[in-house]
């Protein structure tokens, strides 16, 4: 007894070793489950959905509550928070709106753009627009009145 090599539990054995995972349990919605875990996914067979546990930074998600705490599910569309345009699916760009990033559409032609008269002059916009999409450029629109009667760029075919 005691000998450390008995192989149960409280008798000198590993507790790694006689640990048993929590099996998932049967849930109707999130809040039913624990803090790091969703309801989610039926069982084999087709039975009820079971708590799982969170998805962890650049895991697939649905939506909020399948991300662990402090994360917030984010798939690239438009209006989702992101880091970088490569965050964001094809045809969008992320860009600053108040004070966070969400994924924008690229500018279509005719669309107005922003030009920046110097580099790294986008870094205090708000509001900041995504790039004109690939073939256009941001250019002065052309007007038939006198030339200064608007400094309005448009996104306009190379």
């Amino acid at each position: 007894p005691g000998d450390g090599g008995g192989g149960h539990p409280g008798m000198g054995a590993d507790p790694a070793a006689s640990f048993v995972p929590p099996q998932p349990f049967p849930c109707a919605e999130d809040e039913d489950c624990g803090p790091e875990e969703f309801c989610g996914g039926a069982a084999r067979g087709g039975g009820a959905p079971l708590c799982l546990g969170c998805r962890r930074r650049r895991k697939r998600c649905l939506r909020d509550a399948m991300c662990c705490p402090g994360m917030a599910c984010s798939n690239g569309e438009e209006g989702d928070f992101c880091l970088r345009s490569s965050d964001c699916a094809a045809g969008l760009c992320c860009a600053r709106h108040f004070w966070s990033k969400i994924c924008k559409p690229v500018l279509r032609e005719g669309q107005v753009c922003t030009r920046h008269r110097r580099k790294g002059s986008h870094g205090l916009e708000i509001f900041q627009r995504c790039q004109c999409a690939e073939g256009l450029a941001c250019r002065l629109q052309r007007e038939h009145g006198p030339a200064d009667a608007s400094r309005l760029h448009t996104c306009q075919r190379l």
